[in-house]
């Protein structure tokens, strides 16, 4: 695919494509962004574009994409609920370590190396496997091995752990 073919796709789409993940999620910004990244997808895959398929194939990336977005919402948002300790039954010494351990491995990450605190935030936060943060950081799987280690034995030593 061409430069011009694509830019004739994503204007002759684009709005088409926001306009339907908005009205999936009601969330403007959400619905600009997954349309933004589902062109961003077919012109890194090239896929062979028949012209009558086109449309249904960029609703079909960005459905999937949306799918994707929202589990990891939902598993964020478990993760932060299921985090907070509950204050009934917890001391005020008990609150305290929590806090300054809180405030330790905020301190620690970031003070991580960019490149390790990268492969770190995607592994645990975005919940990516290697070989994705791999592709998406276009380094080799040993790579992300690497910098995942190194980024967990500072954050072991700057925990005392």
């Amino acid at each position: 695919m061409t430069r011009s073919q694509f830019k004739e796709i994503f204007n002759k789409h684009f709005d088409e494509v926001r306009n339907y993940i908005y009205y999936r999620s009601g969330d403007t910004e959400l619905a600009t962004d997954i349309a933004q990244e589902t062109f961003i997808k077919l012109w890194e895959k090239q896929f062979g574009i028949v012209d009558g398929k086109v449309k249904g194939l960029l609703f079909k990336i960005a459905g999937d994409l949306f799918i994707s977005s929202y589990r990891k919402q939902k598993t964020a948002m478990n993760f932060k609920l299921n985090m907070k300790p509950e204050m009934a039954g917890v001391n005020p010494e008990e609150q305290f370590q929590f806090n300054e351990l809180q405030e330790k491995y905020n301190v620690a990450l970031s003070n991580l190396p960019e490149k390790q605190r990268i492969v770190f935030m995607m592994s645990r936060f975005e919940e990516l496997k290697y070989r994705e943060i791999a592709e998406r950081l276009e380094i080799s799987v040993k790579a992300v091995e690497k910098r995942m280690k190194k980024a967990l034995e500072y954050l072991r030593l700057a925990l005392n752990y």
